[in-house]
């Protein structure tokens, strides 16, 4: 069985595992059936897979899927096709992406990476990774974070590391040891590029970037940007898009530029960015921003062109009231369409909203618990 302690949320984590002390173990009963949501749409994108996170230590990471050759949007669809695996894909969804054929979805507090078909979410094999985080892939590799250490609010927690992975064999071929509480990571001119946190040493956080050399796989410099860091994105431009989340009180969550020819901070972007994604010349971004007064939320657009908002509510028609709480985001690459995670309260079922290019509503849809993470399909 694999475990069962979640993941610290912050802000949200106190309230979380709260209301996480009443669950039990089982998997859930009742998801949405399949419904038909909207017409179906001939482009190259085939669907989009939802990972679900699920609340703290109740074993209920999940996976749903829109089909755009149908307009159907499935629940629950691992647990469906794999029905002998037991405990479904475990505890807290934290990231998913395809590489070649196969699906990794990174399943923080179980330890481990769950690899499928790309197609048909059949259970391919596992990879074992203590408190993972988020994953990259480059030249036939996979490149994972890792906390390292324990699910805990540590003073003295250790550095985390990198691992690197054999994506034909599965097996771990090597690890590096980076910043505190690394998060997400993307390649770029041959390096990799990782954001570390030091969430779990709060109010302690590290506030750097490290940079590691892909031929020799060794941490070669650290670039400090802003304390706690989440968020790494390389845009058309080869530009990295870099957020701090803050302290959630007096330090507010901010936005820098990266360059990767130079390894320095070139900008700060005027704009909290919760999570992003590029179309074209733009990135879509929500903004999520916890402070000691509360939260705001924006809805925006940047131009990574000139690097400035252009918008800062490219939702239409007041539809925004309907997300209760945003939690992620994604554009498709193909013909623009928008979706943005809704975890209403954490602990019941989520939504999914999805607006064309020009932020007109489209559909919507019923997810598992925490959607918070997203992957596209190609035909």
């Amino acid at each position: 069985m694999k475990n069962t302690i979640k993941k610290l949320v912050f802000p949200v984590f106190i309230a979380i595992f709260m209301l996480s002390c009443n669950e039990d173990d089982s998997l859930p009963s009742t998801y949405s059936p399949e419904e038909t949501i909207t017409s179906p749409e001939n482009i190259d994108i085939q669907g989009l897979y939802v990972l679900n996170e699920g609340n703290m230590g109740s074993n209920k990471a999940s996976l749903d899927y829109f089909d755009y050759s149908t307009g159907v949007f499935s629940n629950n669809i691992y647990s469906k096709v794999n029905s002998t695996v037991t405990y479904s894909l475990g505890d807290v969804g934290n990231d998913i992406q395809i590489y070649g054929s196969k699906m990794y979805a990174v399943i923080n507090v179980s330890n481990y990476i769950e690899v499928m078909d790309a197609k048909t979410a059949k259970h391919l094999g596992e990879i074992q990774i203590p408190n993972c985080r988020y994953i990259a892939f480059d030249k036939g590799y996979a490149y994972v974070t890792s906390y390292a250490g324990p699910v805990s609010i540590d003073p003295n927690a250790p550095p985390g590391y990198v691992v690197k992975v054999d994506t034909a064999t599965l097996q771990i071929v090597n690890k590096e040891v980076v910043g505190y509480q690394p998060d997400e990571l993307v390649v770029a001119n041959n390096k990799l590029y990782v954001a570390n946190s030091g969430g779990y040493r709060v109010p302690n956080y590290d506030n750097t970037v490290s940079v590691i050399d892909l031929n020799t796989f060794k941490e070669i410099k650290k670039i400090e940007v802003a304390i706690n860091l989440w968020r790494i994105r390389k845009d058309k431009n080869n530009k990295l898009w870099v957020t701090s989340r803050g302290d959630y009180g007096k330090n507010p969550p901010r936005t820098f530029i990266l360059n990767p020819d130079t390894d320095t901070v070139e900008k700060e972007v005027n704009a909290v960015v919760s999570d992003m994604s590029f179309f074209d010349d733009k990135m879509y971004y929500y903004g999520y921003a916890w402070t000691a007064q509360g939260a705001t939320t924006h809805y925006g657009i940047i131009d990574i062109n000139d690097q400035e908002v252009v918008s800062d509510q490219f939702i239409k028609n007041g539809i925004e009231k309907d997300i209760v709480i945003p939690y992620a985001i994604t554009v498709n690459p193909v013909n623009g369409d928008i979706f943005i995670a809704d975890a209403t309260n954490y602990v019941t079922s989520g939504r999914l909203h999805c607006f064309d290019k020009d932020g007109y509503f489209k559909w919507k849809a019923t997810t598992g618990d925490i959607p918070g993470h997203f992957t596209f399909l190609w035909k």
